[in-house]
């Protein structure tokens, strides 16, 4: 990239544009070659103006004061260029006109950024994923109207005062409907949305500056719930008479045996069972989620209900593994499957994905890195937030060995 640019500014007149006998004055801007033209809003009488000096002639006090902003103008321009290259930005003509005008900053608005990033990111994102940003959005526009009694505001505006004051709007934000009001990770989910996106216009360099420079998320820690050995027993076990009940049970065991969430559940097909290196089947998918590859083998009770519904006719209308369902309704039927169970812990059909990372796997013996690699997590730390199975696991192991050792004391003393 070039650090150095040939630059010029030039007062010049257009005879082409001519009105009412003046003629219109712009400052022409040239970096590299390559110009452009601002329009400056002032007129002149063709005999009152210097072409080759660029410039009002005569010693009127109007002319003057022409010549006089003009010195303005270019003394403005050369403060653009300068602040350009401080800034190490890349400087066109077209840049220096857009800093000069305003129109690098007053264009780019946190709506329209919003509106930008949702939109760029609709064909990239799950909607599930792409949801949760629209509900952000929501969030933003109603705390502008709350806080600030406006519909948007420029980019340059932001602060991180604007972050703490949306924070704290968030933290306090009372639901008119039925919803919870926001704990603290979901606060914070808000705003690492609204940070991605800033993030964007920062690289994009529609701001200057991030002001999330200085601020931190702080997630709380939270213990993801799963199905003990006996609540998982307890569903697999369980006589619905109800056919739909039958179904979203069988879904949702598959996935405590193969860690799969409902969208690449639902979207599994034929061609995704494989033969692994061990001649045994396995599943081969993406998660749609992060695009990351994901191979499973397949354990007998999964396989069992792969069996069960291959010649379903709605899986094999749709060409899938299962027959297709909502995720909502898969989740509202799992409440009842809880009760008739009499599990107390909200079940939803993601429980069973943490159910394979902790009942299935870990407390298997089953390695963290094995673990992860199943899940399609792209980074072990994502997988750690169920290491607390491990030293469940180490303390029962532990306990076990307690009584072996204690064992052979005990029949001494018996003898």
């Amino acid at each position: 990239m070039r650090t150095t640019n040939t630059f010029g500014v030039q007062f010049i007149t257009r005879t082409n544009k001519a009105k009412d006998g003046l003629l219109p004055i712009y400052a022409r801007v040239t970096v590299d070659g390559r110009r452009v033209e601002i329009s400056l809003k002032r007129w002149i009488k063709p005999g009152d103006w210097n072409g080759s000096k660029g410039m009002a002639k005569g010693s009127r006090e109007e002319i003057k004061s022409l010549n006089h902003y003009l010195d303005e103008v270019q003394a403005r321009i050369m403060e653009c260029y300068q602040e350009m290259q401080v800034q190490k930005r890349l400087i066109t003509a077209d840049a220096i006109k857009s800093m000069f005008l305003g129109t690098d900053q007053k264009d780019f608005t946190l709506c329209k950024l919003v509106d930008y990033h949702n939109q760029a990111m609709r064909d990239t994102l799950a909607w599930g994923t792409m949801k949760n940003y629209f509900t952000t959005q929501k969030y933003i526009h109603r705390f502008l109207k709350e806080r600030f009694g406006t519909t948007d505001m420029f980019l340059s505006e932001l602060s991180y005062k604007f972050i703490t004051d949306f924070e704290f709007y968030l933290r306090n934000y009372k639901p008119k409907d039925h919803q919870k009001p926001l704990g603290n990770n979901g606060v914070m989910k808000h705003l690492e949305r609204f940070r991605k996106m800033v993030t964007m216009a920062v690289k994009m360099e529609w701001v200057s500056r991030d002001p999330f420079d200085k601020y931190q998320l702080k997630f709380h820690r939270v213990d993801r719930d799963f199905l003990n050995h006996e609540e998982l027993e307890a569903v697999e076990n369980k006589d619905f008479k109800i056919v739909r009940l039958q179904w979203v049970r069988d879904l949702f065991v598959f996935s405590c045996y193969t860690g799969l969430a409902y969208i690449d559940a639902m979207n599994l097909t034929p061609s995704n069972i494989t033969i692994g290196i061990d001649g045994e089947y396995w599943l081969s998918t993406c998660r749609q989620k992060t695009d990351q590859p994901v191979r499973v083998p397949i354990l007998p009770k999964a396989w069992e209900i792969i069996e069960k519904y291959k010649t379903h006719p709605r899986a094999l209308q749709k060409g899938s593994v299962f027959p297709m369902i909502s995720n909502q309704k898969l989740n509202s039927y799992l409440k009842e499957i809880a009760d008739l169970c009499g599990i107390e812990k909200n079940l939803t059909f993601h429980l069973a994905r943490h159910t394979f990372a902790t009942t299935v796997t870990l407390c298997n013996g089953v390695p963290l890195e094995t673990v992860s690699k199943m899940l399609g997590h792209s980074k072990i730390t994502t997988t750690q937030v169920y290491a607390k199975v491990v030293e469940k696991k180490v303390s029962e192991d532990m306990q076990a060995l307690r009584e072996r050792l204690a064992a052979p004391k005990l029949m001494r003393r018996a003898k």
